[in-house]
């Protein structure tokens, strides 16, 4: 239910602006709209970010201690789990644009993307950013890799427990337990990577609006 919720306003950050943009031939916003914007884009992302680590444990736990699992997915588990997601997405995203609102902006103040996200932003401005970028190379990076580390390692897990049992429709249903997760990591994950982790020389408006209409849109759908 929270990733529902989260997916829910994630493309709600982006989307009516992006389709208002597209009706009134506007390319522009204020940036009074803009750092709200990016606060709450980096808010739900991170919290799908968490959630999808938090998911793939309950696979681990589902396929790997099926009969252990009413006592590892205990209720207060869960929500200790859920709430420290929320308290360091909130707290992460504030950080990042206190440090942003600090900032000065000149020259044309264009931006590749159709909404206002952290990396861009610093591109525009006539300030010194080494902090903001120490912040998203350190601080940012942690929380990214973090999780994705914790699925990848859930996930490991989990192949390893069904392919040493024969090929059952037990099995089978272990699959289709984790297919739809896996397919959404996979989408939010890759698509993130194209966007933020290429060399800037292999980068493109259309592959990088391509890439962000896949985890701003898609992913959430």
């Amino acid at each position: 239910s929270n990733l529902s919720f989260v997916d829910l306003f994630f493309s709600s950050t982006t989307v009516p602006k992006m389709l208002a943009n597209h009706i009134l031939r506007s390319q522009t916003i204020s940036f009074p709209r803009c750092l709200p914007q990016m606060y709450f884009l980096s808010e739900f992302a991170n919290m799908d970010n968490f959630l999808l680590a938090v998911m793939a444990y309950d696979c681990f736990v589902a396929v790997c201690y099926p009969l252990h699992y009413t006592t590892k997915t205990i209720p207060q588990l869960c929500a200790l789990l859920v709430i420290g997601s929320w308290v360091i997405a909130i707290l992460n995203a504030l950080l990042h644009a206190l440090l942003i609102a600090q900032l000065s902006f000149c020259a044309d103040n264009i931006i590749p993307l159709f909404f206002c996200v952290v990396t861009p932003l610093l591109g525009v401005s006539c300030s010194d950013t080494h902090l903001n970028e120490m912040m998203i190379f350190t601080e940012g990076s942690l929380i990214m890799i973090t999780p994705f580390v914790c699925i990848l390692v859930s996930y490991i897990c989990i192949t390893s427990v069904v392919l040493r049992v024969p090929f059952t429709k037990g099995t089978g249903k272990d699959f289709s337990t984790c297919g739809s997760h896996l397919a959404v990591v996979s989408l939010f994950y890759g698509t993130i990577i194209v966007v933020y982790f290429n060399p800037s020389s292999s980068h493109s408006a259309e592959k990088d609006i391509a890439a962000a209409v896949m985890y701003t849109v898609v992913t959430p759908m």
